[in-house]
C-alpha cells in the first residue's frame, strides 16, 4: 500500500519508475519537437516543466505531463501562421491563463461524459498505435520522428507504408539491440527473474538501455553493425552552463494585442484540456488503487504548466497517455515518480547530454512494444466483446479511428457512435404498435417512465403514427417525473392529427410534473447509458 500522506513515501517502487518514463520521454520530447517544426529543444524544456512543475500542483497521483503528439499538427500550423515561434510562445502563455480559469469554472467535469467503451478504446488504440509505430525504430529505419503518432506521417508515408519502406532499410545492429531488448524485457517479468531481490529495485526496461548503449559501443568498430547518427537519441549539447542557458527562448510580449495570438492560445487551451481530460480518465482506470484525479485542479496545474513552459521556451502540454502507463506498469505509486522523471530530464540535459546519445532508438523501441502490448491487451478485447454491441462497436471505432486519422478524431469518432447508437436504439425501441395484433375495440395504453428525454422523440413519434383509426389511446404519465417540452409539444401536436383519424387521445398524470431541461436531459442520458424513453409495456402486449 501506498503512503498517499509522503509523496516521497515509496521512492523504492517511484525511483525505478522514474527511469523508466524518463527514458520513455526523452526521445519522445525530441521527436514530438521535431514534428511540431520547433526547436528540439523545446520538447525537452516541456518535458521538464510538465514532470517537475505540473506534477507539483496537479492532484493526480500517476499522470505524466509533457509535450503531447496530439498537438503536434496545431503547434506546427500556429508556428506558420504567427510567422515565430517567439510568438508561438506567447500563445502557450496565454493558453495556460485560459486552462486556469477553465479549472476555477469547475470546466474539468467535462471528461467524465465520455464513455467508458471509448476511453478503453482509446487505450488500446494507442497501444496499437505504439506497436506500429515503433517497429521501423526497431528494425533500423529512423526517418520519421519518434513522436510522429498521426496515421499520415509529416514524411509523406503512412504508418502502414512505413512498414514497407522499413524492409530496404533493415539495420542488423539496431535489429539485434531491439531484439535483445525485447528478450530482456519479457524475461524481467518472469517468476525466475523476479525471485532476485536486485529484479525488483532495478527495473527491465533500465537493463534494457544499458544493454543497448553497451551493443551500440561495441558495434562502433563493425562497419556493417555500427549504428548511424538518427538511430540513437539526439539531445542538443550546450558544453557549458552558460551554453545551456542560451537554449532557452522567450516569447514576445509586444504580440499581445494580435488577435491571431488569442485564436491560437484559444485552440491550445481546448484541446490541451480535452486531451488531459481524457488521459486522466484513462490514467484512473490504469491505476491499481483506482484512485479518482480531481480534475479541475488538473486543468488548473496544467495551466501553470503551460505558462511555465511558454515563459522560457518550451512546447504546449498536456497530461500524456503513453508516459503515465509507462509509469504505472513500471510500478510507480505517486506522483514522485513523474517529478524525479522531470528533475532526470533537466540535469540529463545539463551534464550527461553525451551519455544520453548514445541511448539506441531500437533499445526504447523494444520498451515501448511492451507499453503498447500492455494497453491493447487481447483480453480486452474480448471483456469489451462480451459486454455487447453497444460498447464493442464504440470501441473498435475509437481504435479504427485513431489508427487510421489521429488521437483526438479517434475519440471523436467513438464518441459519436455511442451517442448514434444510443439515438438508434431509442428510435427501434419495442413499443411500436403492431397493427396485425391490435383487436379492434381494445383500448391501448401507453405508460410513460420517470424521465422521458429529447432523444425519445423519434421512437415516441413512430409509435404515435403507428397507432390505429377509431382507436381510443391514453398516455399514462402519472410515474414520470421529467418530461421534456419536445415530447408534450408531441402530445399536443397529436391531439389535433388523432381528430382526423377519429382517435380519442387523452394524456393523464401531467399534474406537478417537472419539464425535462435540455441540457440535464442531455447529461443524464450520455453518462449513464441507459434508456429514459421508457414506456415500461410494449404496446403490442398492453393491447393483447
Amino acid at each position: 500500500m501506498s503512503n498517499n500522506n509522503n509523496p516521497f513515501g515509496n521512492l523504492k517502487s517511484d525511483f525505478p519508475a522514474s527511469i523508466v518514463v524518463f527514458l520513455v520521454a526523452v526521445p519522445l520530447c525530441l521527436g514530438i519537437a521535431l514534428a511540431s517544426g520547433a526547436p528540439l529543444f523545446s520538447g525537452i524544456i516541456a518535458g521538464i516543466v510538465g514532470g517537475i512543475i505540473v506534477s507539483t500542483f496537479s492532484g493526480s497521483p500517476l499522470g505524466v505531463s509533457g509535450p503531447a503528439a496530439g498537438l503536434a499538427v496545431i503547434v506546427l500550423g500556429a508556428i506558420t501562421e504567427l510567422e515565430s515561434f517567439q510568438i508561438f510562445l506567447l500563445a502557450v502563455v496565454i493558453a495556460g491563463v485560459i486552462q486556469i480559469i477553465l479549472g476555477l469554472l469547475k470546466a474539468g467535469i467535462i471528461g467524465y461524459y465520455f464513455p467508458s467503451s471509448v476511453i478503453k478504446g482509446m487505450l488500446s488504440g494507442i497501444g496499437i498505435i505504439i506497436i506500429l509505430k515503433q517497429i521501423p525504430h526497431a528494425f533500423g529505419y529512423d526517418s520519421n520522428p519518434a513522436g510522429d503518432f498521426e496515421f499520415f506521417q509529416s514524411d509523406g508515408h503512412t504508418t502502414f507504408s512505413e512498414l514497407y519502406y522499413m524492409l530496404e532499410y533493415i539495420s542488423p545492429g539496431a535489429l539485434i539491440i531491439s531484439t535483445l531488448s525485447l528478450l530482456v524485457m519479457i524475461l524481467w517479468e518472469k517468476p525466475f527473474i523476479k525471485r532476485f531481490k536486485a529484479s525488483q529495485v532495478i527495473q527491465g526496461p533500465l537493463v534494457a538501455v544499458i544493454l543497448g548503449i553497451i551493443l551500440n559501443l561495441m558495434f562502433k568498430g563493425m562497419p556493417d553493425m555500427a549504428l548511424h547518427s538518427d538511430q540513437v537519441v539526439s539531445i542538443p549539447v550546450a558544453g557549458t552552463f552558460s551554453g545551456f542557458i542560451d537554449l532557452f527562448t522567450f516569447p514576445d510580449f509586444s504580440q499581445l494585442f494580435n488577435k491571431d495570438v488569442y485564436v491560437v492560445a484559444l485552440t491550445l487551451a481546448i484541446v490541451a484540456s480535452l486531451e488531459t481530460l481524457l488521459c486522466v480518465e484513462a490514467t484512473d482506470k490504469l491505476d491499481p488503487q483506482k484512485r479518482i484525479t480531481p480534475t479541475n485542479r488538473e486543468l488548473i496545474a496544467q495551466g501553470i504548466g503551460n505558462i511555465s513552459s511558454g515563459l522560457i521556451g518550451g512546447l504546449p502540454i498536456t497530461q500524456v497517455i503513453v508516459r503515465s502507463s509507462a509509469n504505472i506498469q513500471s510500478g510507480g505509486k505517486t506522483k514522485a515518480s513523474a517529478f524525479i522523471h522531470g528533475v532526470l530530464i533537466l540535469f540529463s540535459a545539463m551534464l550527461i547530454p553525451n551519455v544520453l546519445n548514445l541511448i539506441p532508438l531500437s533499445s526504447l523501441a523494444a520498451i515501448l512494444f511492451v507499453v503498447g502490448y500492455k494497453l491493447a491487451k487481447p483480453v480486452t478485447f474480448k471483456q469489451i466483446y462480451r459486454q455487447g454491441i453497444a460498447q464493442f462497436l464504440p470501441f473498435m471505432v475509437t481504435i479504427l479511428g485513431i489508427v487510421f486519422t489521429d488521437l483526438l478524431v479517434g475519440i471523436f469518432l467513438g464518441l459519436v457512435t455511442g451517442v448514434m447508437y444510443i439515438l438508434w436504439n431509442n428510435y427501434r425501441t419495442p413499443y411500436h404498435f403492431d397493427p396485425e395484433q391490435y383487436n379492434a375495440g381494445d383500448p391501448i395504453t401507453i405508460e410513460l417512465s420517470e424521465d422521458v428525454s429529447f432523444l425519445n422523440k423519434a421512437g415516441i413519434m413512430n409509435t404515435l403514427n403507428h397507432l390505429p383509426e377509431n382507436s381510443k389511446v391514453l398516455i399514462d404519465a402519472s410515474r414520470a417525473k421529467n418530461i421534456h417540452t419536445d415530447i408534450l409539444e408531441i402530445f399536443d401536436d397529436f391531439r389535433l392529427s388523432a381528430k382526423r383519424k377519429n382517435i380519442r387521445f387523452s394524456v393523464t398524470g401531467l399534474n406537478n410534473r417537472n419539464k425535462l431541461d435540455p441540457v440535464k436531459s442531455f447529461k443524464t442520458v450520455v453518462d449513464k447509458h441507459v434508456r429514459y424513453d421508457q414506456i415500461r409495456r410494449p404496446v403490442d402486449e398492453i393491447t393483447n
